[in-house]
């Protein structure tokens, strides 16, 4: 059993170092592979002539954005004169509403109803 046992603890040994090995290896290729790479980070660059050039056409589309201020329109205000008469209208058009709606009921407890949409009495019986 001895045998067995320094066989293994050799064996345990050599993968170590192996995978010591590997893994500096693994660092030189990534390091050399992003070194003499032509493409470091993926951007492309532009010249400093052609960002002179951009940066100039942006400028001209500012000016000309900031020499056509717009003009606010001003909101339209209503008179209270005019918001009293709409709201008198409505009064109307509500009052033309309710006395439609406003019925006797035909059952046992008879009496006005006044309910939007569909028709009831209080008691909840259909008015025809």
């Amino acid at each position: 059993m001895g045998n067995v046992s320094s066989l293994v603890k050799q064996l345990k040994q050599e993968r170590d170092r192996v995978a010591q090995q590997l893994s500096g290896l693994n660092g030189a290729l990534t390091a050399f592979a992003g070194v003499y790479s032509g493409n470091h980070n993926g951007k492309r660059q532009i010249s400093a002539a052609g960002r002179k050039r951009i940066a100039a056409a942006q400028r001209a589309r500012w000016a000309k954005v900031r020499g056509k201020a717009k003009v606010a329109t001003p909101r339209r205000t209503m008179s209270a004169k005019s918001r009293a008469k709409i709201a008198a209208a409505q009064r109307r058009r509500w009052a033309k509403v309710r006395k439609a709606n406003t019925q006797a009921c035909e059952c046992e407890y008879a009496g006005p109803t006044q309910s939007f949409g569909l028709r009831r009495c209080k008691n909840l019986c259909r008015i025809r």
